[in-house]
């Protein structure tokens, strides 16, 4: 997509959430993957809108991904949360699927907790355990970043020795251990999907250092660090990856497994956000 037009896009977008929810814009963000539709914190003065009301942002096409965008305040804090997320395997373009994080960021957003679900490829990683992000090894074949360099996009070249924010992943830790939350930091390994991998694919990624394996999450990260917001990546395991086991791979499973894991979330969710400063 042409640069220009996409800038005009986004601020399309931020015009008409700003006229369907007036009010400050959010300092905080929070994206909820696959089966965590349910992990919304508890907002004041919430407003719900349907991505489809909003310029630009794809239709959702994913089972256990709502496709709605909550705006509300939490504790003296502006949040907004995604009730799902867009994926580059639905066929949406990098710069579709990075959209909402612009627009976000274009409304003022200064932290983004993003969750997802994934499988591992560590036998210490469980169904059920939390990777809490602390890199990521990108093998989508594509960059959200790509063509657009223009002075409102941030940074050509952004740095990411740091993408995932060290302080914001402490807290994460110890949010989980005090919810007795099994959990470890981990590094994730982006593919473009939607198929899941094969046994001779994952046994590359551990050599190459992977954690856990996801379509998803790195899009979102790189546009928010060129824009200067900082990161925090919460991703529940929900099954082992290819090769692992013996059972067969299950999208349905996936979303009975994140229903019972957003009770458990929504409480780490919310003790994150308490620490963030409200506007």
């Amino acid at each position: 997509m042409d640069a220009d037009k996409y800038l005009e896009q986004i601020r399309a977008a931020r015009e008409r959430i700003l006229a369907l929810s007036p009010g400050a814009g959010p300092v905080a963000g929070v994206i909820l993957g696959s089966g965590l539709s349910s992990a919304v914190p508890p907002l004041e003065e919430s407003r719900a809108i349907s991505c489809s009301e909003i310029p630009g942002f794809p239709r959702a096409t994913v089972a256990g991904h709502e496709g709605k965008l909550i705006l509300g305040r939490y504790r003296g804090s502006q949040v907004a949360v995604l009730q799902g997320r867009f994926h580059y395997y639905e066929g949406h373009s990098m710069a579709a699927v990075a959209l909402p994080v612009r627009v976000l960021a274009s409304l003022g957003l200064k932290t983004l907790i993003l969750t997802s679900a994934v499988g591992s490829v560590r036998p210490a990683l469980k169904p059920g355990h939390l990777a809490v992000l602390k890199d990521h090894i990108n093998l989508m074949g594509a960059n959200p970043l790509r063509g657009f360099h223009q002075a409102p996009f941030g940074e050509m070249f952004p740095d990411l020795a740091d993408a995932y924010d060290f302080a914001l992943r402490r807290r994460a830790m110890a949010a989980c251990r005090k919810r007795k939350i099994p959990a470890r930091e981990g590094i994730y390994l982006a593919v473009s999907g939607p198929s899941y991998e094969t046994p001779a694919e994952i046994r590359a990624f551990r050599r190459f250092g992977a954690d856990v394996v996801g379509m998803s999450v790195v899009p979102e990260v790189l546009v928010a660090r060129q824009q200067g917001v900082k990161v925090l990546a919460l991703c529940w395991v929900s099954n082992m990856a290819s090769g692992l086991t013996a059972s067969a791979l299950s999208h349905p499973e996936v979303l009975a497994l994140g229903q019972k894991m957003s009770g458990k979330l929504a409480p780490v969710i919310e003790e994150l956000l308490k620490s963030l400063p409200s506007r």
